[in-house]
């Protein structure tokens, strides 16, 4: 029977991510259709069979619609799993409120069972990393080296599906295995499928080695591949391009403890991508007056991507998911706002940023007081320490406040990649390299007119090793973005300890050892060959 590939047609909508692969293949287009005009090396014909297929691998990184999700929204798109993550850790606080159990994200602020195999805040991680790597694998079918050949065009398709498929693996590791360094090398990783066909035999568990071993070949091929087609760095922050390949693979290398190729793969963005946000860049500023604030998306970062030099991965008003801002906007009118689901930072985070050190105003020094949220004129308090790094009172490019949660979106940034290279700097004994590299994030959030802040001067870092002040930039500069913290919590063997904290609403110890989750009941159901952690 013949094999109809994806939803060709509506996968169109994502031509716009490069001018190249702007054309539609035809409806109803079989395996063997395809096969046959790929192997006609006529380009036009190869541009209408691939293109919709390699412009759909950038939105796997920004994706809604995951299965198994229900009516929860917080669970369709890996944004919303973002925010999940962030809320099992010690930085980022939940609400004001006790008896937390009416706002979302509830459960995984209290630590509540995430990990068991039946759990439904546990198969949404395999499903969408599973829905990437079978993204994937379908254009990589067709693909192989016989039809690529020197095709440029096909080379970046290639490339597309290979960093995909390693992201979706990469993915499955960093939920449902032990930290590489923290005993799970010993262990078993995923099962490693290369191709895409539901009718092929099911896979026992890899290794984690193996897996990983895996996932840098397919990174190190796509960046090879990159290079090849000409494809290079873009211009175009919707690409998959050289900066998103390798951000990866700096990111694989710092979980497997492959320090140097770290360092490579981060010096390699930061040629591209060497500015870091301003002051007036970085987090929401209040226009307005302290009872009716305006906090214009326009002009923040964190919302707007024209704003920020660091992106290198991050989508436009229309394609961009924001599920994020939902969550995190305190004058929004989403579980962010409205509904007093507040994202607050943990007091003794918040401490250990001095004055003079801007990310320290992206968080309320005092209450707010009351805030009239203008679409239903639903009245809350919000509380001090809420964020506003995330804040917006307006939608990009609207005056009416009833317009609220318009905004861009980003997942990769520069920042993010010199705290990785000074990470691994660190790890490899160069004590110098990791605190120049660090040297520069801090002058760039010292504020303006004052002393450009260093290792040595900032305060909360007097007595840490270098590798501890990485640990403690990474927490300050990364709050609330991306699930870092709880994933880094997971590497450096950091548990989960609320009890000192001031404002934290639940006071929960959380072991290490308990963030890891199990396989989905479904595949062991289903897969008699899939063995449980």
């Amino acid at each position: 029977m013949k094999k109809y590939i994806l939803a060709l047609v509506a996968t169109a909508i994502f031509s716009a991510c490069s001018d190249k692969l702007e054309i539609t293949p035809p409806n109803n287009i079989t395996d063997e259709q395809i096969q046959k005009l790929l192997a006609s090396g006529n380009a036009e014909s190869i541009k209408l069979v691939m293109g919709s297929m390699a412009n759909a691998m950038p939105q796997q990184f920004n994706f809604g619609g995951i299965a198994g999700t229900g009516s929860a929204d917080m669970y369709s798109s890996n944004q919303g799993l973002d925010v999940m993550r962030n809320l099992e850790g010690n930085d980022v606080v939940l609400g004001d409120v006790l008896g937390l159990s009416a706002l979302w994200g509830a459960p995984e602020y209290g630590m509540d069972n995430f990990t068991s195999t039946a759990s439904n805040k546990n198969m949404v991680y395999w499903n969408y990393a599973w829905n990437c790597i079978n993204q994937a694998n379908k254009m990589l079918n067709f693909l192989t080296d016989e039809i690529v050949g020197s095709n440029e065009f096909l080379k970046n398709c290639k490339a597309r599906g290979l960093v995909v498929r390693a992201y979706g693996y990469n993915y499955l590791m960093e939920n449902y295995q032990d930290a590489y360094l923290q005993g799970g090398k010993d262990k078993l990783g995923v099962m490693l499928y290369e191709k895409f066909s539901p009718t092929q035999p099911s896979k026992p568990r890899a290794t984690s080695a193996e897996t990983y071993t895996f996932i840098k070949k397919d990174l190190t091929m796509a960046i090879q591949l990159l290079i090849d087609s000409k494809t290079g760095h873009t211009a175009d922050i919707t690409d998959i391009d050289l900066g998103v390949a390798n951000f990866l693979l700096a990111k694989v290398s710092v979980w497997t403890g492959d320090w140097n190729t770290a360092v490579t793969a981060a010096d390699n963005i930061l040629d591209a991508y060497p500015r870091l946000m301003s002051q007036g860049q970085y987090g929401g500023t209040n226009t307005g007056t302290a009872k009716d604030p305006i906090y214009l998306p326009e002009s923040n970062g964190f919302l707007n991507n024209a704003s920020n030099p660091e992106v290198i991965l991050g989508f436009p008003v229309g394609q961009a998911k924001t599920f994020h801002n939902v969550y995190t906007n305190p004058f929004g009118e989403g579980n962010g706002g409205r509904f007093r689901a507040y994202k607050r930072i943990d007091n003794r985070l918040y401490e250990k940023m001095p004055a003079n050190d801007y990310r320290k105003d992206n968080f309320m020094a005092e209450d707010f007081g009351d805030y009239t949220y203008p679409v239903d004129k639903t009245v809350a308090f919000i509380p001090k320490y809420t964020n506003l790094k995330f804040a917006a009172t307006h939608g990009i490019g609207s005056v009416n406040k009833n317009e609220v949660g318009t905004v861009t979106c980003y997942y990769m940034r520069t920042s993010e990649v010199l705290l990785m290279k000074a990470e691994a700097q660190a790890q490899l004994a160069n004590e110098a390299g990791a605190k120049a590299t660090l040297n520069k994030l801090l002058a760039a959030r010292t504020k303006t007119g004052a002393t450009p802040l260093t290792v040595d001067t900032y305060p909360s870092m007097a007595g840490l090793t270098t590798l501890q002040m990485v640990q403690l930039q990474t927490r300050i500069e990364l709050w609330g973005e991306g699930g870092r913290e709880f994933y880094n919590n997971k590497r450096w063997n950091i548990p989960v300890d609320r009890n000192s904290s001031q404002n934290h609403m639940v006071k929960v110890v959380y072991p290490v050892a308990n963030m890891t989750l199990q396989i989905p009941e479904s595949e062991i159901l289903y897969n008699p060959l899939a063995v449980q952690n």
